[in-house]
């Protein structure tokens, strides 16, 4: 007789259908890194907006409003259609907070139409177990939430305690995969909690990544004695997940600069609420073309275009995209972003 695994109560059970699904979206996964490394012509990853606003409200965060109307669902389409149009492998929906858009579930559908990976990032408050049904029959493939503290603050009301009960509705309803990010840096009150945080995660069956903290315009935020200490355990708890893909973080961590070509504008697309393409979301502005506008020869000019803000950036998904391309084609021109070498002190959280 087969031998049942016993699964506890609120941890993620590895079904048939999860499992089939985990097996595909990798087999997807490693095709998109496989046509990154044959062409350096279309962009890997897209973040877009559908909804600036925000059912929250954090201090630290410049990317959302308390006003903004949802994008209009035929527009979203489109700008998706232009994504797909360049061949973007993978399309993350962002914000603001995407689960207040009404035709969130058409927004994933589309992507998948276009053959790109669907991913998502939201603060997970709007989750329930409907919710999450309707997201995978959408066809979501990723979501990252990302949780700042073990009890709500006047910096953050994206706490373990508020949020415990939405991941476990995931652990039991969602069959796309789930990251749970914690953060450390500037204007985190408690470091440890970071650890809390990561732990709970992987016990409920989740990836765990952590990062740190940068200023408004995505700069480094060097981490004191107690911050790297739990740093350095987190990122020991979750070695055999994706974040050891972020060695960018070390020297970060050590106040350092990085060396590296950034792919913005290429690679990696950051779509906002006008449907402009931007560098990324702390760098918007540059190049400000609408994507129904942008072009092949857009990605191959900021292919060769070396950032002036890289070295202290802590954007990580921007930095992850790049790994694909280090090995090859200097950067022969140059731009200086607005803000690029402000150290102002506002604080958001690392993508």
């Amino acid at each position: 007789m087969a031998e049942t695994k016993t699964v506890a109560p609120g941890q993620r059970a590895m079904t048939p259908k999860r499992r089939w699904k985990a097996i595909t979206r990798r087999l997807r996964e490693y095709g998109s890194i496989g046509s990154a490394l044959a062409s350096t012509s279309h962009p890997y990853m897209a973040h877009i907006v559908p909804m600036r606003r925000c059912n929250l409200a954090c201090t630290y965060c410049n990317e959302f409003d308390d006003f903004s109307d949802p994008v209009p669902i035929g527009e979203m389409e489109r700008r998706i259609d232009e994504l797909g149009r360049l061949g973007t492998s993978v399309i993350t929906i962002s914000g603001g907070e995407p689960l207040l858009h009404p035709d969130l579930d058409r927004v994933i559908a589309r992507i998948r139409k276009t053959g790109a990976i669907a991913g998502m990032i939201t603060n997970g408050y709007l989750l329930m177990p409907d919710r999450i049904e309707r997201l995978n029959r959408a066809g979501l493939d990723h979501m990252q939430i990302s949780i700042d503290n073990v009890m709500p603050d006047d910096v953050s009301k994206k706490s373990l305690k508020v949020l415990d009960a939405k991941l476990k509705m995931l652990a039991e309803h969602a069959d796309f995969h789930v990251n749970i990010n914690s953060v450390v840096g500037g204007g985190v009150a408690n470091p440890g909690d970071a650890l809390t945080v990561s732990e709970r995660a992987l016990e409920l069956g989740f990836s765990s990544t952590i990062g740190i903290i940068h200023d408004g315009s995505g700069q480094l935020k060097p981490l004191g004695e107690a911050e790297r200490t739990v740093w350095d355990k987190v990122r020991n708890l979750t070695r055999r997940s994706y974040s050891r893909f972020n060695h960018f973080q070390e020297a970060i961590a050590n106040g350092k600069p990085n060396d590296w070509r950034c792919r913005a504008g290429a690679r990696y697309l950051y779509i906002c609420e006008f449907g402009l393409v931007h560098y990324c979301s702390q760098q918007r502005g540059f190049p400000g073309i609408p994507i129904a506008e942008y072009k092949k020869a857009d990605v191959q000019r900021e292919f060769v275009t070396e950032k002036s803000c890289a070295p202290n950036c802590t954007i990580s998904c921007v930095h992850q995209v790049s790994y694909i391309d280090h090995w090859r084609a200097p950067q022969t021109n140059q731009v200086t972003p607005p803000g690029a070498k402000s150290h102002e002190p506002e604080l958001v959280q690392i993508r």
